[in-house]
């Protein structure tokens, strides 16, 4: 089941995609069907950290192999009065032929290397561009960020609390399957729980509690409703003289004569690290030691990290608007560029170049790869050329390219290739993982193979890109024949 089934998306697309597409369709010079490649990466991390999360293949792959043009669409189009009428009668039975190679989802990743690769006909390549973008940049930032939250709650539950304040319905949905990648245990939006069978969860709002003539009444009357999941929201009056009181009141009075337990109560405003403490104290001497406490309230990473610091008494964590949007740092970057060109048997590689250092592209195809030292943790990333495979031999030359003059090698390491085909001629080639599958792979990475000081907050250590001796002299030649005007 996919979220408005009826809607085509194949028009998700940057107006200049379709010119430029349109244009190479009607470049009588050119050979209409030569193949390119272009490469997704990105340039930094969010919120200064030491790496981000990979998300969001999956609903790339289905764009790509449900890619096609309505008569709806079609004569949109045509009334825009840009492209000519064959390209347009071409589009009619249009499908993606490319190949797709990427990381797995899920995947640890770092700026500059290629986490997906499209190899497709000029045309095609050109047309996809916004769409592939416009699905890694949102669910690979949230996937991100929820990985950091998760990561601040030292163990305890995060639930993905969002939806009212993301940026749409599409947003809503699919960050929180990115959060779920990123380690979230559970969401509250229930079309996201449906679609992706993440368990969802949620207790009340406020308005319950005001709607009744007093608190215990609303409290009340819940746990007589849910009397196996009361969780009570105790600060629509006062935490400490009402709302936990009352909850304390409705466990003894109501849930304990049914044979119940109270499950907890939530917190959404007040000082939260204050009022757990006074709270859990409460619960504790009322016998109430398995009540959890359950906080929400614009929550992020450094809350978080600040409320346990001082002592919070807290079980779960409600995450909503600065985990939906992303707030401290709400633009992931990832850029698609040009990398070759494929002209019979050749590999022309491409280049960008820019006044700006960090803007200037690693052109050409080629292959990434992760080295792990003899701990299995992962000690920097290789870019080589498409023939070479440091496999084949026990010690590997490299180019640190912050220090180049250093002859740098790679001994007793091994390496993992990071890019797969997951697509060929615009069909997958396998199923792709389940969702718990990408999750557990996700923690697994970061429990085993990504160092402590790389995870990090604060001045994480830098995991470094390193390049063959070949690869990086091919990058060198290209930059100086751009500056001898070639």
């Amino acid at each position: 089941m996919k979220q408005f089934d009826a809607r085509n998306l194949s028009m998700m697309f940057d107006l200049y995609e379709m010119t430029m597409a349109n244009g190479y369709f009607e470049d009588k010079k050119r050979d209409r069907d030569d193949y390119v490649s272009f490469d997704v990466f990105y340039r930094n991390n969010p919120d200064g950290g030491g790496f981000a999360i990979f998300a969001g293949l999956e609903q790339v792959l289905d764009y790509l192999e449900n890619m096609h043009f309505s008569t709806e669409d079609i004569s949109y189009l045509r009334s825009l009065h840009v492209f000519s009428e064959p390209f347009l009668q071409w589009l009619e039975t249009y499908q993606f032929r490319g190949n797709v190679y990427a990381m797995p989802e899920g995947s640890v990743i770092y700026p500059d290397e290629p986490l997906l690769t499209v190899y497709a006909p000029l045309v095609d390549a050109q047309l996809v561009e916004t769409a592939i973008l416009c699905e890694i940049n949102h669910q690979s930032l949230i996937a991100t960020k929820a990985q950091r939250i998760v990561k601040a709650a030292q163990g305890r539950g995060v639930s993905d609390f969002g939806a009212r304040r993301a940026h749409n319905m599409d947003a809503a949905v699919y960050g929180a399957r990115a959060a779920y990648i990123g380690g979230a245990d559970s969401t509250a939006t229930v079309l996201a729980g449906q679609m992706f069978n993440i368990p969802v969860s949620g207790t009340m709002a406020h308005s319950w509690v005001m709607y009744y003539d007093d608190e215990y009444t609303a409290f009340k009357r819940f746990a007589e409703i849910y009397p196996d999941n009361a969780i009570l929201l105790v600060d629509t009056y006062d935490v400490l003289d009402s709302g936990v009181p009352n909850a304390i009141r409705v466990a003894k009075e109501v849930l304990e004569p049914m044979g119940k337990r109270l499950k907890g109560i939530r917190i959404d405003s007040g000082d939260l690290a204050y009022l757990s403490k006074k709270a859990r104290k409460m619960l504790d001497d009322a016998g109430l030691t398995d009540a959890i406490i359950v906080m929400s309230n614009s929550l992020d990473e450094y809350t978080i990290s600040s409320i346990l610091e001082q002592g919070g008494c807290v079980d779960s964590f409600g995450v909503g608007e600065r985990l939906i949007t992303a707030k401290s740092d709400p633009v992931f970057g990832a850029v698609y560029k040009l990398v070759a060109v494929h002209k019979d048997k050749a590999i022309i590689p491409k280049i960008k170049i820019s006044e700006t250092f960090e803007k200037i592209t690693n052109p050409g195809r080629k292959r990434a790869w992760r080295v792990y030292d003899k701990t299995g943790h992962a000690i920097a990333d290789l870019l080589t050329l498409q023939d070479e495979d440091p496999r084949e031999s026990a010690e590997f030359p490299f180019v640190d390219t912050q220090r180049p003059w250093k002859k740098m090698t790679f001994r007793d390491c091994t390496f993992r290739e990071l890019q797969e085909l997951v697509l060929e001629k615009g069909k997958r080639i396998h199923p792709s993982p389940s969702l718990e599958e990408i999750r557990r792979y996700v923690r697994k990475q970061l429990n085993h193979e990504i160092w402590p000081e790389e995870q990090r907050f604060s001045n994480p250590h830098m995991h470094f890109l390193d390049m063959s001796p070949r690869y990086y002299a091919m990058k060198m030649a290209l930059l100086e024949d751009v500056k001898k005007g070639k």
